[in-house]
């Protein structure tokens, strides 16, 4: 009863179509990327890792998907939609450190950062938008016409 209370956050959107399409190649990415992020370059236990926050909302017309990039530039930003994905990957370069400077916390993170966003085939991948405004990405994936949900009347 009490986990029924608990609001769930999902972490990803379902992709319409053949659920298993391209499952496989997903998860062995993610294997690879959490090897990475856990061993760091060289072997060393990686210290820091960068990953953006990401909201996707889903409308009538479209997704609109939106990340925090604090720091960013729009040219270290690549937005592609390929398989039915929305894939956005870059890199927060490390700043030098200086020698001379005793550095007794340093906690923001660095690295590059892949988030894919399954979104399905059903979209107008010709007219997709990105825009970078203030570190803030906002991407608009406009849906196809199949994909709209129509409302029909129910008649007496």
């Amino acid at each position: 009863m009490l986990r029924s209370l608990v609001p769930r956050r999902e972490r990803s959107l379902r992709p319409t179509g053949d659920r298993f399409t391209g499952m496989f190649g997903q998860l062995e990415q993610e294997m690879r990327d959490l090897m990475e992020n856990f061993w760091g370059d060289g072997g060393q236990l990686a210290t820091t890792n960068f990953v953006p926050s990401v909201d996707v909302v889903e409308n009538e017309k479209e997704f609109e998907v939106t990340v925090d990039l604090p720091g960013l530039k729009p040219e270290e930003v690549k937005v592609e939609f390929q398989d039915g994905a929305l894939w956005i990957t870059g890199e927060r370069k490390e700043e030098k450190e200086e020698k001379e400077k005793t550095y007794h916390r340093i906690e923001r993170s660095y690295g590059e950062f892949r988030r894919v966003l399954p979104l399905g085939s059903m979209v107008k991948e010709g007219e997709i938008e990105a825009k970078f405004t203030n570190g803030v990405l906002k991407v608009s994936v406009p849906k196809s016409e199949e994909v709209r949900t129509k409302r029909i009347e129910v008649k007496s």
